[in-house]
């Protein structure tokens, strides 16, 4: 069966592109690779010992975007990644932002319609919910105004697949809303590859460790919690990328109850940024060095998943615990350093 992944040299669809590849798929990733990678290519193929096709599309553009399902009408699935991901960067170009993550979305969907019966996992966020009333925060969490424009092309992406649904019984999709997925490849050949200052803490703790940048800032400690930083569900990427292909074979299979779905995928844990650092200062055995530095705007306080429905319904839960996840993500900043 032909697989496409957007945005599939990106951090997470790189490797779920590997574990569809290693389940035999046929793969076909489109990426602009405004925030990738070629050479992530070499990575997947020495990894999986397989090849994959690779077309540098910009979704944005609706003829290219027709041309590819005009050569690929044999598509069975997509699982869609491409999108602009930073939250501050968002609030300073959110016209950026809804162009490139909503427009792709609509072409997609008109494209994969016009093949008949389509099959569509949605590359959602925990940003949703935006400040949740409870933790651990269940699918059936109010989904509040969101806090950035980021946050917000999430909302509404989710939106225009459920009415998309709703319209076409022929349109399968499941979205998939994850915390915040750490680590890299257990090969260390595909990780996370942030241009320039990293927006997330994982990056930024492991560039420190190994010199890139003189310290972490950490950014609050007067948050109502324990330590008084935030508190985030942080999830092994490998594993995130097994809940994709369990998502899209719900799909293949006929199992969905209903042609729209929604999961949350996390470790049902929360950590705190202290927590985090303190996690790896002991698997690297190396003091990391950080500063207190003010809040962000659009950080939560606290957010961590409740997985039943994924545990229960895709067969699925994470495996890695964050001390294992954290030195692979070690062992990739190394590699990439040399």
């Amino acid at each position: 069966m032909k697989i496409l992944v957007t945005g599939g040299l990106g951090f997470i669809g790189s490797h779920t592109v590997v574990e569809l590849l290693e389940k035999n798929y046929e793969v076909v990733i489109i990426d602009n690779l405004s925030n990738s990678d070629e050479k992530v290519l070499e990575g997947i193929k020495q990894i999986t010992a397989k090849e994959v096709q690779f077309e540098k599309i910009d979704l944005k553009d609706r003829m290219a975007v027709a041309d590819f399902f005009t050569k690929h009408s044999d598509i069975q699935g997509v699982i869609h990644f491409a999108a602009s991901k930073a939250v501050g960067e968002s609030a300073e170009n959110p016209l950026l932002y809804y162009e490139n993550n909503l427009s792709s979305l609509v072409y997609l969907l008109k494209e994969l319609l016009l093949l008949g019966k389509a099959n569509f996992i949605f590359s959602s966020s925990c940003t949703v919910y935006g400040e949740a009333d409870q933790v651990p925060i269940t699918e059936e969490a109010e989904i509040k105004p969101a806090l950035s424009p980021y946050g917000n092309t999430k909302q509404i992406g989710e939106e225009i697949i459920k009415d998309s649904c709703k319209a076409h019984p022929n349109l399968n999709a499941i979205s998939l809303r994850y915390f915040n997925p750490i680590g890299a490849h257990p090969s260390a050949l595909i990780g996370e590859l942030p241009l320039g200052v990293p927006q997330n803490l994982v990056p930024f703790i492991t560039q420190t460790a190994v010199g890139l940048r003189s310290e972490l800032s950490v950014f609050g400690d007067d948050y109502p919690t324990e330590d008084g930083t935030c508190i985030r569900d942080y999830i092994y990427v490998v594993d995130l990328a097994k809940a994709h292909v369990k998502a899209l074979e719900r799909l293949m299979n006929q199992k969905a109850s209903t042609n729209y779905e929604v999961f949350n995928l996390g470790t049902g844990k929360g950590s705190s940024v202290l927590d985090v650092i303190r996690s790896f200062e002991r698997i690297s055995e190396q003091k990391l060095p950080y500063r207190i530095a003010s809040r962000r705007e659009g950080d939560v306080v606290k957010a961590f998943a409740d997985t039943k429905k994924a545990n229960e319904e895709l067969q699925w839960s994470s495996e890695t615990s964050l001390d294992e996840a954290l030195l692979t993500a070690l062992q990739w900043e190394k590699k990439i350093k040399k």
